[in-house]
């Protein structure tokens, strides 16, 4: 029989599970055709297997007051088929329970609802056997069996709004919110489907403004509604959004929203306003210069999702047994992914020829964070020895975004890694080191800690999985008052970072109180946090620590740096040049100087015959233009290096230098690493180098947005930026959670950045400097990955295998 191995909590990594509700117009139907293994043709039906069940297999405390047991299918199941005969529950092994069985083609979910209470404390088994068949009349290989176990009582716990896109303000609407932005709100647990709707999930602007019409759905695995509009929104307008009471969890408990104080169920209910008209650009300065020939239009910007990185990387020949497979999206709307095209179909991994046999999945699931990062947790280990391909659907039927119309990838993004012995993986195999507190934010015993502060845990994670989003719960990360009553602090919320599943948030619902000493403790044990190896590794004791709340608040975050004209530039090597060495070294933006086009090396654009003194080992691609002044790079490319080209650089270059003298007039703040950024977590705000210069080393930077999307962070330094070390042979990265966009991470830097020079590692945000940016040494072959735009204002940017991806606006 199958089995899943895969010890789950309950619910949130259920599967990639979309109930759509059309408020308005009519959807396509799909009339049941049979997808093939993707990157396979030719290939016999495959018969339908069970992805994903809820309560997941091994999971403990589950309630007993009627709670819903589903399960998850590959493929379009005959409704006839799923019934008390063939989908069954027993409570123990012997002794059946009665239920209502039903099936929602939509999400290919069969439900089975119990007609009583369950028994506590005991031992259940669900049961989908070979008589449930698919459309075409194949039948399930063998029966699938999970088991879990009930708790002692009935869930009485109602569920909250723990994210929402637009973000939630604290006092009027949210500003500047684009127009095909999709409206999503993310839950403290898995809510009922059946309660999503047009009816609970409401959209309204005041009039003469006109409701706007679209589709509601609801994502089990990433615990989020979404609203997508039919049509994009008015400008300038403000929108009102209400979740309802009628939604309620899979036990019955109405939403506690932020209406009414808890116990009392409430709406909960946010505002926003959209951005105004886009403001047509700035025209550049006629400059007299003599006839050139025409200068193309610079090719628009592509608005299409790409993959950013994958986890396990391409190629990798050491991935653990237990490893899951994680894949970050670039977006360039800027938006979320659509969490309903995330399923068994459109990210699939299969093994090698001749059989290609794909790989079962135990989940599919978007981020809920985020929206950007999807992970396929494997129902079974992987097989040492194999090569398994792992491939995101693109096109049409693939995986797109949440914008209005919806942007989806132009083609498959298709790579190969290979397993090794649990003995020989990048990693310790699950079971031999428990995941331990690296970090704390506020530091035990700090005594400076403000009334609006949130409280973070960094977990050291020796398996080299992410932690369980379901462990970590405000059941788990609690924070209480002083001895002798220890009161527990009301939890807003309790956010697991969705870019390294590995920084946790608690986020109390109302203000601290000043002069009070709290105890922070994140509980271990087979109950409270854990990763998510096969089998999972748990903390083996509690973790608690004291800080002491302080009269301060924490200051607003710093307004957002206009660009100009410099926004699409990767790279911009002041008026001394770019280069680069190596053959890996991509730039997904436009590359500048004012100096002359031979001050451009190791490059070329899509440009005919513009080739900037490429040579076979060094050789980069620039997917945008490269502005120069003259002369042309080749004779073939008169289009470029002349007069134009050179008038949009120093616009470019003027922008740039505007933008970094609005860095450095914002007021400064706080130095919290004494210069060393490296394993902070930062909130929003404005930090400024004591000693002048600021360095990440011994640990990655995480910057967390708290859920604001809009939040934004500026660093200030006098003189350097380094980032790698200690030594030469530790790369670092910055880490953007909770919401970060790269977009709005300024770095100012008074002299020369330098990027790991070893090679490796991920750094994010505009960095602007006076004296230069260098990225890696010479030789180096891993790649270095800048999510922004690296702008000096006088020296030359140099760059060894650099892939720089430039934020979307």
């Amino acid at each position: 029989m199958q089995k899943p191995s895969r010890d789950f909590r309950i619910l949130p990594r259920f599967m990639a599970f979309l109930l759509s509700l059309l408020v308005a117009g009519c959807g396509g139907g799909g009339g049941g055709s049979q997808d093939p293994i993707l990157g396979v043709g030719g290939v016999a039906a495959l018969p339908p297997t069970v992805t994903a069940v809820a309560p997941i297999n091994g999971a403990t405390g589950v309630p007993i007051n009627n709670p819903i047991i589903s399960a998850a299918f590959s493929k379009d199941m005959n409704p006839a088929t799923l019934s008390s005969a063939s989908f069954t529950l027993a409570c123990p092994l012997n002794a059946p329970i009665t239920g209502v069985v039903a099936y929602n083609a939509a999400s290919r979910v069969s439900t089975f609802t119990p007609a009583s209470a369950l028994p506590p404390s005991t031992l259940c088994t669900a049961t989908i056997t070979t008589g449930a068949r698919d459309t075409t009349g194949l039948a399930l290989l063998s029966n699938f069996v999970w088991t879990f176990s009930t708790g002692l009582a009935p869930d009485t716990t109602r569920p909250r709004v723990t994210m929402t896109v637009p973000a939630t303000a604290v006092s009027g609407p949210t500003p500047d919110v684009p127009t095909n932005t999709a409206i999503t709100a993310v839950f403290s647990e898995e809510v009922a489907p059946a309660t999503i709707s047009a009816a609970s999930f409401i959209v309204t602007c005041a009039a003469p403004c006109v409701a706007p019409a679209g589709t509601v759905s609801y994502a089990v695995g990433s615990r989020t509604a979404t609203f997508i509009p039919a049509a994009l929104l008015a400008t300038n307008t403000t929108y009102t959004v209400t979740i309802t009471t009628a939604i309620t969890d899979l036990a019955g408990n109405q939403l506690a929203g932020n209406q009414a104080p808890l116990p009392a169920p409430s709406n909960y209910v946010w505002t926003f306003t959209t951005a105004g008209p886009v403001a047509p650009p700035v025209p550049v300065p006629p400059v007299p210069v003599p006839p050139v020939p025409p200068v193309p239009p610079v090719p628009p910007v592509s608005t299409n999702v790409s993959v950013l990185s994958t986890n396990p990387s391409s190629g990798a020949t050491n991935v653990c047994p237990n490893a899951s497979i994680s894949v970050s999206f670039n977006v360039p709307s800027g938006l979320r992914m659509d969490p309903s095209t995330f399923t068994a179909a459109t990210f699939a991994v299969i093994g090698p020829a001749p059989g290609f046999t794909p790989v079962p999945a135990a989940s599919v699931v978007l981020d809920a964070a985020t929206g950007r990062v999807a992970t396929f947790t494997p129902a079974t280990t992987l097989t040492a020895g194999v090569t398994y391909t792992a491939t995101i659907k693109g096109g049409s039927t693939g995986v797109r975004d949440l914008a209005s119309p919806a942007n989806n990838m132009l083609s498959d993004f298709v790579f190969t890694f290979t397993v090794t012995n649990a003995g020989a993986c990048s990693v310790p195999p699950p079971g031999q080191t428990n995941v331990s507190v690296l970090s704390t934010n506020p530091i035990a015993g700090a005594t400076g800690v403000c009334p609006n502060a949130s409280v973070n845990a960094t977990f050291g994670v020796p398996s080299g999985a992410r932690m369980d989003p379901l462990t970590v719960t405000s059941a788990n990360f609690i924070v209480t008052g002083p001895a002798p009553t220890m009161t527990p602090v009301t939890t807003g919320s309790v956010v697991l970072d969705a870019a390294t599943g590995r920084i946790a948030t608690l986020t109390p619902l109302s203000p601290l109180i000043v002069g009070v000493t709290y105890t922070a403790t994140i509980r271990g044990g087979a109950t409270g946090v854990r990763d998510l190896a096969i089998p999972a590794n748990s903390m083996a004791n509690n973790f608690a620590w004291t800080f002491t709340v302080a009269s301060c608040v924490l200051p607003p975050p710093p307004p957002s740096v206009a660009l100009g004209t410099a926004s699409s530039f990767g790279t911009f090597g002041g008026s001394a040049g770019v280069t680069n060495q190596g053959t890996l070294t991509i730039i997904n933006g436009d590359l500048g100087t004012t100096a002359v086009s031979t001050a451009v090396t190791g490059f070329h654009d899509a440009g005919p015959g513009c080739t900037y003194t490429e040579t076979p080992l060094n050789v980069g691609t620039v997917n945008g233009k490269i502005y120069t002044a003259a002369p042309p790079p080749t004779p073939a490319c008169p289009s470029e290096g002349n007069a134009a080209t050179f008038a949009i650089a120093t616009q470019a270059r003027a922008d740039a230098l505007a933008a970094y003298n609005a860095l450095l007039a914002q007021p400064g703040g706080p130095d919290p690493g004494a210069g060393n950024l490296g394993s902070l977590v930062l909130a929003p705000g404005t930090y400024t180098a004591a000693s002048g210069s600021f360095r990440i080393q011994g640990g990655n930077l995480t910057l967390d947005a708290q859920g604001n999307a809009n939040a934004v962070w500026v660093f200030q330094m006098v003189t350097t930026l380094t980032v790698g070390g200690p030594g030469a042979a530790f790369p670092q990265s910055v880490i953007l959670a909770n919401g970060a966009q790269a977009k709005n991470v300024f770095w100012q830097v008074g002299s020369a950045a330098t990027i790991n020079a070893a090679g490796g590692g991920t750094m994010v945000g505009t960095i602007i400097a006076q004296s230069g940016v260098s990225f890696s040494t010479a030789g180096n072959v891993t790649i270095v990955t800048l999510n922004g735009r690296a702008l000096s204002l006088g020296a030359s940017v140099t760059m060894v295998n650099t892939v720089i991806n430039v934020p979307a606006p």
